[in-house]
């Protein structure tokens, strides 16, 4: 339409201006897929931001990938205990067992507990329970029984829940008779021998904490527990493994483990100012100079969660925790008389979870991205796009896919691996949840310590869990996580429209991610559970 008025305001160009003229647009044009590019001043806003995220999640990629060189480095160099103790010096252990409303699995805990293979003369039990529901009946009555049957075992019930969890663990040291405590949440099912493999690292003094790994009960329930199994084993066959044997510093995870007593005191004892009390311990311990020990291929079976909200409730304080503990201790890491490498891994995983907010601002960025970064030619897509999506994706295929091969064995091993797009997925999916607990840490906005709960199902043919209590509030974060669904929806129809089918992979992930942990948290919080969104029971 611009070229009749240029007419008017010039003569007719010559042939060779002509030639000139639409040589000069083909070439600015060349490789320009969209109508509606123009590279202006957003435009590059858009580039300049969407890379800088991406260069950052690529530094995290990076570090991750590190992580797995060094886990199949070190795979084999497995912790050895000092000594052996011998029967008759097996020490004193207290075990404690925080409790809050947990209805449905105390008896199934008990039970387990109290047929572990340990001297009964040199255990102690504590249900150390703070419930306002029918757990408080059952828990006494329980612990009543196994009284009878000889067992030294103490019930203590808070009437309130000051430091949640911490307060409980702090509360039942006052009265423990152990040198060593070990603790077990609700949810876990000791196996027998859990403390005679655990207990014998204690023969070395420097020795202040012993922790297994978690296995999964019900790890093949549904789509979400095959998911979180994935998840879950990349934080404890990975990571775990690679920071405590590289002489770094890892987490005690609040249960399946035994702490030496004298280690709680004196690292200044359980403390509930952040969320994720365990954490904070475990690095105030390591900071005064205890030692500890993570067995990989020791592991303690829990049960995990089976509907979307009390994964994302678990997820929420995890993430919110970890960085409160950041906000805490890593001033004082930094100052403190460590390895350079020792403050560079605890600052990458005291500050990993900023990635949900980034990730926030990476998916509204897409649908500007088709109009812009995809409209250059294919060699500008491989020079920029590829390296960094190298470092920042397929470092997590790798990642939670090196702890599958690990684990499993061949017959499974390829099954479990298919599950890997969704891992992404359901990880972008927690971005509005866990965003939201990191911004709420970085302002300092406390809230209580939201329990996982807990319904003892183990079998797959259990449904009698979608009956019972616990049913979460209903909020406006699955409308969020749903719109956002709907708007990659569209860029995806966009971009088939526009024959950008090697966005579409990419945008699919974002698609899945939202869309399911948003439809499952509004079907579940309603109570309407319907069943093909169950996803994969078998």
């Amino acid at each position: 339409m611009l070229l009749p008025f240029l007419a008017l305001q010039n003569p007719p160009p010559t042939d060779e201006l002509m030639r000139r003229y639409f040589d000069d647009v083909v070439a600015r044009t060349a490789g320009n897929i969209s109508p509606l590019y123009q590279l202006d001043a957003f435009d590059w806003i858009v580039l300049v931001v969407y890379f800088s995220i991406l260069g950052v999640l690529a530094i995290y990629g990076a570090y991750r990938i590190k992580q797995v060189i060094d886990f199949w480095r070190y795979r084999r160099i497995e912790p050895q205990p000092a000594a052996l103790y011998r029967e008759e010096e097996l020490p004193h252990i207290t075990v404690q067992l925080p409790l809050f409303n947990e209805m449905y699995v105390v008896e199934r805990l008990l039970q387990a507990v109290t047929a572990l293979d340990y001297p009964r003369e040199r255990l102690e039990i504590q249900v150390l329970d703070d419930s306002i529901d029918e757990t408080v009946g059952r828990a006494s009555a329980t612990v009543e029984h196994y009284r009878r049957e000889g067992f030294d075992i103490h019930y203590i019930h808070r009437i309130d829940r000051t430091g949640f969890k911490a307060g409980a663990l702090e509360n039942g040291l006052k009265t423990a008779k152990g040198e060593l405590v070990a603790i077990f949440d609700a949810d876990f099912v000791p196996k027998p021998d859990s403390l005679r493999k655990l207990v014998h690292y204690f023969t070395d003094p420097l020795v202040g904490c012993t922790q297994m790994r978690w296995s999964h009960i019900n790890g093949s329930y549904n789509l979400l527990t095959r998911l979180q199994t994935i998840m879950l084993d990349g934080h404890f066959v990975i990571e775990q493994t690679v920071r405590n044997r590289t002489g770094g510093f890892f987490n005690f995870n609040g249960t399946a483990g035994i702490w030496r007593r004298r280690t709680i005191e004196l690292s200044g004892g359980w403390q509930h100012d952040t969320l994720t009390e365990d954490t904070d311990l475990s690095f105030r311990a390591q900071l005064m100079g205890w030692r500890f020990v993570y067995l990989l291929d020791e592991d303690a079976p829990s049960e995990i969660p089976v509907e979307i909200n009390a994964f994302k409730a678990q997820q929420r304080r995890w993430a919110k925790g970890v960085m409160q503990v950041g906000l805490k201790l890593y001033p004082r890491i930094w100052r403190a008389p460590l390895p350079f490498r020792v403050k560079a891994e605890m600052l990458f995983r005291l500050t990993g979870n900023i990635s949900y907010p980034l990730m926030i601002v990476v998916s509204f960025l897409q649908f500007p991205l088709l109009l812009v970064r995809y409209n250059q030619g294919f060699f500008n897509l491989m020079l920029f796009d590829v390296p960094i999506l190298f470092f920042s994706t397929v470092s997590v295929v790798l990642f939670y896919g090196s702890a599958v091969w690990y684990l499993d064995r061949a017959e499974t091993r390829w099954r479990r691996l298919m599950h890997l797009p969704l891992v992404m997925a359901v990880g972008i999916g927690l971005a509005f949840s866990n965003a939201r607990a990191v911004l709420e840490a970085l302002l300092g906005i406390k809230s209580e310590f939201v329990r996982t709960p807990k319904y003892s199902v183990e079998k797959s043919t259990d449904e009698t869990w979608k009956r019972k209590n616990y049913k979460r509030k209903r909020g406006l974060l699955p409308l969020l996580e749903l719109s956002f669904a709907v708007y990659f929806l569209l860029a995806i129809l966009y971009a088939a429209h526009m024959r950008l089918w090697g966005t579409i992979p990419f945008l699919g992930l974002f698609f899945f991610g939202y869309a399911y942990i948003g439809t499952m948290s509004l079907l579940q919080s309603t109570g309407a559970l319907w069943r093909p969104f169950a996803f994969g029971r078998k």
